[in-house]
């Protein structure tokens, strides 16, 4: 290395932030149930962790809290310990930084599905609302009574965000789609873990004539898949890949790809590349969709999964816009566009898309 290349060089480092010098001592710390939860975690753990660790040798250090309280002592003690970056699977974590992030002001934490503004901490968000999109207009092709229904465990803007998501996409298909909405409580502890409640609310949008179910609700929607499967209609999972639950019930499932973004959060202490703040990971980089495997390979035709690609790319493009429930508590497409699948009744041709 010539001298002045080696000042050029010299330089740039000094501009740098301590932390993108150091080399990375990477930690996680899981959502509760652990990383063999045959869910989230354990999907972040296999596809993940384990894939970051693989390919570049760097051990990550692994915790699988109880409960928040633990949860928060586990992430004090990573960074007592000098691990940096600490990640954090699932939205309930930010509490667990809420004063840990303040002490620590050198060690980077990031959030997975979750946000927190500080100064040390990276937050990466999923959009929900594009692959609710998708899955909405899956939902008004596939529907034979014209009306849909969706689940939320509790109503919170995050999970308006994915109903708002799916109603765009529903009426983008179908402007005559009905669309009914329940939410199941408004008790936090059990909005998200109460499947029998789950069952009761679904029977109730079953018995308003509603044929495919979507649910927002975390394990509360283990509940509506069960009533879906009784009463042989269909249900939308969320989160992550839900179709062997009720194979034959389970039309698809909205997933988030944490663990994609796990890789990407181990990736950026590794690199150096890691910034405060929050990203949002979408539909480009497979961050969000829809899942397609031999469960559901036979409930879909070839020509609604084209159609549904090609909404996938109209999406990325910037053709259709889906409007994102927590920029103003609105619920509206831009660019509006009626009958993209299914036309007036009177302008259909035989054998196309919609059922209804």
């Amino acid at each position: 290395m010539s001298s002045a290349t080696r000042r050029i060089a010299i330089g740039f480092c000094l501009l740098l932030p301590a932390w993108a010098l150091a080399a990375s001592k990477p930690a996680i710390v899981y959502g509760l149930g652990g990383k063999y939860d045959n869910a989230i975690n354990q999907q972040v753990y296999e596809q993940g962790v384990q894939r970051f660790s693989k390919e570049t040798g760097v051990a990550v250090t692994e915790r699988e809290p109880a409960g928040n309280a633990e949860r928060q002592q586990m992430v004090r003690e990573l960074a007592k310990q000098g691990f940096n970056p600490i990640v954090l699977v699932g939205d309930s974590e930010p509490s667990s930084l809420l004063t840990v992030a303040d002490e620590f002001p050198k060690t980077r934490f990031t959030l997975l599905d979750a946000q927190l503004a500080k100064p040390n901490v990276r937050s990466l968000l999923f959009n929900e609302q594009e692959a609710a999109f998708l899955i909405g207009a899956m939902a008004a092709a596939e529907s034979e009574t014209g009306i849909i229904g969706f689940v939320g465990g509790m109503d919170l803007p995050a999970i308006r965000r994915y109903a708002c998501g799916y109603e765009q996409g529903a009426r983008y298909a179908n402007p005559s789609i009905d669309i009914k909405q329940a939410y199941v409580t408004s008790t936090p502890n059990m909005a998200f873990n109460d499947p029998a409640k789950g069952t009761f609310v679904a029977k109730g949008l079953i018995d308003d004539g509603a044929d495919i179910l979507f649910a927002a609700a975390r394990g509360t929607g283990k509940g509506v898949y069960q009533a879906a499967a009784d009463a042989s209609v269909k249900a939308i999972g969320s989160d992550y890949n839900q179709n062997s639950l009720y194979p034959g019930t389970m039309l698809t499932s909205l997933y988030k790809n944490l663990p994609l973004a796990a890789y990407l959060a181990l990736e950026e202490g590794e690199t150096g590349t890691w910034q405060a703040g929050a990203r949002h990971l979408g539909l480009a980089d497979d961050y969000v969709g829809w899942a397609l495997d031999k469960q559901n390979q036979d409930l879909l035709s070839p020509a609604l999964r084209a159609k549904l690609e090609e909404l996938r790319v109209d999406i990325l493009t910037g053709k259709i816009q889906v409007h994102d429930y927590l920029q103003d508590g609105q619920c509206a497409l831009k660019k509006p566009q009626q009958g993209a699948l299914c036309p007036p009744q009177e302008q259909r041709q035989p054998g196309g898309l919609c059922k209804s």
